[in-house]
């Protein structure tokens, strides 16, 4: 049984691209319903009668956005073999209040675990998690912030932004007295080669007062495609 239609962005012949909502765990929950690769192989066996998906890669429960799911074990592991040569380029949105450290730049160092369920950023960098991002100003108090992970640790940029003073809003974990209507933290763009061919994919937020502000919107349109940018060498 499907909980709801997802949208499907990209079939190709040896993956799906689809959209994931905000607030749906990737496995499925106890007493809480389906998690999204049960959503997604119950959509798909019946929308296109595909009975064989792997998954690629995951987003955390809070994370809306792009999401992609391998046809076949070939190629998820040709996924998974890019993902750890970090040759999949991946960016990020995120809304967070408050005046950060530095308005863009690198976020880099080792993580390590705290406490429930959390993570922190150390001063040491003996395997770093690092990330590229610039900030924009789109209210009083608050920005948007473009972020490029190079690495994929666990709560990697929730933990980044964190550790230069602005957790994201709605951020469960790391900013619980947000009060906002959803964690502000989007999967915004992909690009990686897969098979000899070139895909690159973006998809602006759709859900949340915060991200459907006028300049909110407007700064995400001027952002778009990231990959555009003069991002510097690291």
């Amino acid at each position: 049984m499907i909980e709801y239609q997802l949208k499907v962005i990209a079939h190709q012949d040896d993956f799906v691209v689809l959209e994931k909502p905000e607030d749906v765990s990737f496995h499925d929950e106890d007493m809480v319903g389906s998690g999204l690769f049960s959503i997604i192989k119950a959509q798909l066996k019946l929308q296109y009668a595909l009975n064989e998906l792997y998954p690629v890669h995951r987003l955390d429960k809070m994370t809306s956005g792009l999401i992609i799911v391998a046809k076949n074990n070939a190629t998820a592991q040709a996924f998974q073999h890019q993902f750890e040569q970090h040759k999949v380029e991946k960016y990020y949105l995120a809304i967070a209040q408050g005046k950060p450290k530095k308005k863009q730049g690198l976020i880099k160092g080792d993580m390590e675990k705290s406490r429930r369920g959390m993570w922190k950023l150390m001063r040491t960098v003996n395997n770093p998690a690092i990330s590229q991002f610039y900030s924009y100003n789109i209210a009083p108090n608050k920005r948007l912030y473009l972020i490029k992970p190079h690495s994929g640790k666990t709560h990697q940029i929730r933990v980044a932004l964190n550790s230069i003073g602005v957790p994201i809003l709605g951020d469960p974990l790391y900013n619980s007295n947000s009060g906002t209507d959803r964690g502000y933290l989007h999967a915004f763009a992909i690009t990686f080669t897969l098979h000899g061919k070139s895909y690159q994919y973006c998809l602006a937020p759709n859900t949340g007062v915060e991200f459907n502000n006028s300049t909110t919107l407007d700064t995400i349109k001027e952002l778009t495609p990231p990959w555009q940018l003069a991002w510097p060498k690291i």
